[in-house]
C-alpha cells in the first residue's frame, strides 16, 4: 500500500505540474504575446519553444501517463478497483488530450514558427494572428483534458481512503 500511496502522490505532482504549465499559457503568457508587436512575439515565441525541452519540463510532460498508468495498476493489484478506473481515466485524458494533442498539433506549429522570418510587419501580423488563435484554441483544448486529468487523479487518491475492509464472517458451525 506504501507504493501505491508513492506512486499515487507522484501522479498527483506530475499531473499538478503539466496542467499548471498549460494554464498559464492561457491566461497570461499567450495573453502577453498577442499585446507585443507582432515580430516581438514571434521573436519570443520561438524562444520559449526552443527553451521548453529541458530536463524540468521532461517529468511533467512525458512522465505523467507512465505515472498514471502504473498508479492504476498498483491500485487494481491492490484490489482498489474504483481507484484503478480513476488513474485510468486521468491517464487516458492527459495522454489523449494532453500529450498526444501536443506532440501532434501543438509542436508541429512550433516547428513550423520557429521557420519564419517575416519580412515585414504586416506579414509579421498575418503570421502571428492565424499561429495565435489556433495555437492558443488547441492549448485549451489540452489545458482542459490535463485539467480533467488531474481531478480524475484527486479522485483516485480519495477513492484509495474510501475502501472499507470485508467484514469477517463468523465461521459456521
Amino acid at each position: 500500500m506504501r507504493t501505491l500511496k508513492i506512486s499515487a502522490l507522484t501522479s498527483l505532482l506530475l499531473s499538478g505540474a503539466v496542467f499548471g504549465f498549460f494554464y498559464a499559457w492561457v491566461c497570461s503568457t499567450m495573453w502577453g504575446l498577442d499585446t507585443l508587436p507582432p515580430e516581438t512575439a514571434i521573436a519570443a515565441m520561438q524562444a520559449m519553444n526552443a527553451s521548453v525541452r529541458n530536463a524540468v519540463f521532461f517529468p511533467a510532460f512525458f512522465l505523467t501517463t507512465p505515472a498514471l498508468l502504473l498508479t492504476a495498476l498498483l491500485a487494481w493489484r491492490a484490489e482498489r478497483l474504483q481507484a484503478a478506473l480513476w488513474f485510468l481515466g486521468a491517464a487516458l485524458a492527459y495522454g489523449f488530450g494532453g500529450f498526444a494533442l501536443t506532440a501532434s498539433i501543438n509542436v508541429p506549429m512550433n516547428e513550423a514558427l520557429a521557420l519564419v522570418s517575416p519580412q515585414s510587419a504586416e506579414q509579421a501580423a498575418s503570421v502571428w494572428q492565424i499561429y495565435s488563435t489556433e495555437w492558443q484554441f488547441w492549448n485549451t483544448v489540452r489545458t482542459v483534458n490535463s485539467g480533467i486529468s488531474l481531478l480524475l487523479c484527486g479522485l483516485g487518491i480519495l477513492s484509495l481512503e474510501n475502501v472499507k475492509p470485508p467484514s469477517k464472517q463468523p465461521d459456521p458451525v
